[in-house]
């Protein structure tokens, strides 16, 4: 299986101690290369008839995959056609999602042994890349929302993010979250540098039509300046009509409130490095 080429491009970076490469895929989809590892975050590359543009490869493309970390079990972040395809594409990668989404993948076809079920505050290794769960707080319904998704899944974390860290680097992925009281005592101690906020916001209009919401600008970079990352990225504002952020609300908070914070709205499908500067 030959792999698209975007992701032999992040394969082949050569990256130094302090450094990791990114892609946004759009939406709240990115490609890391993290010490020696290639993942996918919340790969959604299934066509929908929602998209307001189709995603960069196809996840039949997705070869050379070390693995695939989903935070939740919404389509745009569990794209579960393309879980499957990915796995038959990278048949040594591994799926890491929260507990309850566990039998979900398994019964893609995927084996029991190739899934890692998590929850915050149990770290998880593999290929020397360090997975720090941490929670976020969502719903699968605007009914539910917004609550950790303990009452739908036995008292277990339903929605999560994730901090990556490898080579002296830490990205924090928010998935969908709005902010939560003990959110800064979860991420500080893990000294984010790059931060992957979503910043579609939420409001009743888009709540009436069941679109769950999440952090909005002024949120993203006052979570961003309190836990003293680097540099935030913002996302989950470009792939549908009816619930798009705007990066350019968010510079202005920046700027208003001389926050410490540098900012990077990466072009779609265009790899990236971050070099850690502190």
């Amino acid at each position: 299986m030959t792999a698209a080429p975007l992701l032999s491009d992040l394969r082949g970076v050569s990256l130094r101690s302090g450094q990791i490469a990114l892609a946004w895929l759009g939406q709240a989809s990115f490609a890391l290369r993290v010490g020696d590892s290639l993942m996918l975050v919340d790969p959604f590359l299934s066509p929908h008839p929602g998209r307001l543009f189709p995603p960069p490869f196809g996840p039949e493309e997705a070869a050379g995959v070390d693995a695939v970390l989903c935070t939740h079990e919404h389509l745009d972040h569990f794209d579960a056609d393309a879980v499957r395809s990915i796995a038959q594409a990278s048949p040594a990668s591994r799926v890491v999602v929260p507990r309850p989404l566990v039998s979900r993948v398994t019964d893609l076809g995927i084996a029991p042994d190739r899934v890692i079920g998590v929850q915050p505050g149990e770290p998880v290794e593999l290929g020397g890349v360090s997975i720090h769960p941490v929670p976020a707080m969502h719903g699968v319904e605007v009914a539910d929302a917004y609550t950790f998704g303990q009452e739908l899944a036995g008292g277990l974390y339903a929605f999560v993010g994730y901090v990556i860290e490898a080579g002296g680097v830490r990205a924090y992925h928010a998935g969908d979250t709005i902010p939560y009281d003990g959110m800064e005592g979860w991420l500080r101690p893990l000294t984010v540098d790059v931060a992957l906020l979503p910043i579609n916001g939420r409001n009743a209009e888009r709540e009436a039509q069941n679109l769950v919401g999440n952090l909005d600008h002024e949120e993203a970079a006052g979570l961003a300046a309190a836990i003293a990352c680097d540099v935030l990225v913002p996302m989950h504002y470009d792939m549908f009509a009816a619930n798009l952020g705007y990066p350019d609300r968010l510079v202005e908070v920046v700027i208003r409130d001389r926050l410490d914070l540098a900012i990077t709205i990466p072009a779609r499908g265009r790899p990236w490095i971050y070099t850690k500067a502190r």
